[in-house]
């Protein structure tokens, strides 16, 4: 079990009905890469219920978690009740090994994410990292309406202050919106609509790929990626794919 630190809740952000930000104050909490996971916990009826998120900002005084309200969750609805001055349990260490330490060098650097699957890149992104090391970085997010999309004037000031090194690509599934392409990932890659709207290819030989969110996506992606030699990276078996699986 973890060791658990007290933190507070200092600023909520509401993207859209169940979809929120929290941000976090929790001294304490040992330093961590940008892309791991803490556990988050309440305690309710003397029981404490914890689950692991991935942290949406690099390692600081605040933190912040990117979390979807599911309905017949046990712990994101009374996530979402909660406001500023709120106190919550933190767990003291991070874990995960979705960070650009495990990801190989390339030109070009893919973070391809569906819903709350963007916090790990928001996280990396943040920090000087990928900037120094990719010549170029495309941000892929998917979600299911133009409602769900966060973070995107934040991404959007990215493509202007790191023009010609960034693209930010929105995908939605059920519905058309300005700005944004339609339809899922996998077929956006199949139909090369993807690598258009980017700038950039997606081939074994130029690129490193993350892969992070609904697990339906993960697995389409690695089919689609095996067509273009691309395979998960390993350390004795170097590839260009790193996945975190978020249930």
């Amino acid at each position: 079990m973890p060791n658990w630190i007290s933190g507070t809740i200092v600023k909520k952000d509401v993207w859209t009905e169940g979809l929120f930000t929290l941000h976090l104050r929790c001294d304490g909490v040992k330093d961590f890469a940008p892309g791991q996971f803490l556990h988050l916990a309440l305690t309710h009826e003397e029981k404490r219920i914890n689950r692991p998120y991935s942290v949406a900002s690099p390692f600081g005084d605040v933190i912040e978690f990117f979390i979807v309200q599911v309905e017949d969750g046990e712990l994101t609805p009374k996530l979402w009740k909660l406001e500023p001055g709120s106190k919550i349990e933190v767990s003291e260490k991070a874990a995960g090994r979705f960070t650009l330490e495990k990801t190989p060098d390339a030109e070009c650097l893919w973070l391809v994410g569906t819903g709350t699957g963007l916090a790990p890149y928001i996280a990396m992104l943040r920090t000087d990292g990928p900037w120094e090391r990719f010549k170029k970085i495309v941000l892929v997010h998917g979600v299911r309406y133009a409602a769900d999309l966060a973070y995107t004037e934040e991404m959007k000031q990215l493509t202007e202050s790191r023009a010609g090194q960034f693209s930010f690509v929105q995908a939605l599934t059920r519905e058309e919106s300005e700005g944004t392409l339609h339809g899922r990932i996998p077929a956006l890659v199949e139909s090369g609509e993807l690598e258009k709207a980017a700038g950039c290819e997606l081939t074994a030989t130029t690129s490193s790929i993350l892969l992070c969110g609904n697990p339906a996506m993960l697995d389409t992606m690695e089919e689609v990626l095996a067509k273009r030699d691309m395979k998960r990276h390993k350390k004795k078996d170097p590839g260009q794919i790193v996945v975190e699986r978020y249930w």
